[in-house]
């Protein structure tokens, strides 16, 4: 514990000390630590490709990722995120991991509960596992809270989302880079050739690996987007298995492509900061390719 939290300090010293250093001075500090971590963008994604079905035309997906409950960012932040989720009416939620900072030692879980349940999408609720899932001790309990929440947990698995007329594409997650045993074999174990796939990987760099099997797109968080960036500079906070892929829209591979991209998440870590890398909430919409 005195090493977790002088580190913890030393993070806060640094960025407090880039910031005055930059010209930014106190309310650049204030902006970085208060404005911009409550605020919400809300980004607007076309998934476009010949194997989804024509009748998947208009399916919404949300995103969302890394809140990092009880470190800075709050229950009540998290029902606003929540009511902002069901306003938008999606078909299929998709989280990715990191949901509370330090799990086992959480106090109001009887508090978060009815919030993840009260969220709303026909078509299911799916999650995988980050490495603050695991942090702790908490993979047990993260378990427990996502599947009383009526989400789908998927470790290293497939889930079909199928539709009334029959058709159908696969959602498939995979363990958490650092702390998990993420494999990719075992998640696509029942998944037939030939339909849409899409990867929930918590670390954007596994996209690597994805690359080598039949996965059309892989929805990543873990990055935080840098947390604080730059200009000229960009990403100052980039952690294992993110340092390749920090933020955003990327197309990988030549004659098999794959479509990767990154959300900026919620919440805060380590450092009580976001700059330049306001939160996100990403909305997918699907469209099959053919006339």
């Amino acid at each position: 514990m005195p090493n977790k939290t002088t580190r913890r300090t030393f993070l806060k010293r640094t960025a407090g000390s880039l910031l005055t250093l930059l010209g930014l001075s106190s309310g650049g500090y204030y902006y970085a630590n208060k404005i911009e971590p409550s605020m919400l963008g809300i980004e607007q994604i076309k998934i476009e490709h010949s194997l989804i079905p024509k009748s998947f035309d208009g399916i919404k997906m949300i995103q969302f990722s890394d809140t990092h409950i009880g470190f800075q960012y709050t229950l009540s932040q998290f029902k606003k995120l929540a009511n902002r989720i069901n306003q938008i009416k999606p078909d299929i939620i998709l989280f990715t991991g990191d949901l509370m900072d330090e799990p086992n030692k959480f106090k109001e879980i009887n508090q978060l509960l009815p919030i993840l349940e009260n969220l709303h999408a026909p078509l299911g609720k799916f999650c995988i596992f980050g490495n603050h899932d695991h942090g702790g001790y908490g993979s047990d309990l993260y378990r427990n809270i996502m599947e009383e929440a009526k989400f789908e947990v998927l470790l290293n698995q497939s889930s079909p989302i199928r539709l009334m007329d029959g058709s159908r594409i696969y959602l498939l997650g995979i363990d958490d880079a650092m702390l998990g045993q993420p494999d990719l074999l075992a998640a696509l174990q029942n998944v037939p050739n030939h339909h849409f796939t899409i990867l929930l990987s918590h670390a954007p760099d596994l996209a690597d690996n994805a690359l080598e099997y039949p996965i059309d797109w892989q929805l990543s968080g873990h990055s935080h987007g840098g947390q604080v960036k730059l200009p000229f500079i960009g990403a100052l906070i980039k952690p294992p298995f993110a340092q390749k892929y920090p933020e955003g829209l990327y197309t990988l591979g030549t004659e098999q492509k794959l479509t990767l991209y990154v959300n900026r998440g919620i919440g805060t870590t380590r450092l009580p900061f976001r700059f330049l890398s306001k939160p996100e909430l990403t909305i997918f919409t699907l469209k099959s390719e053919k006339a």
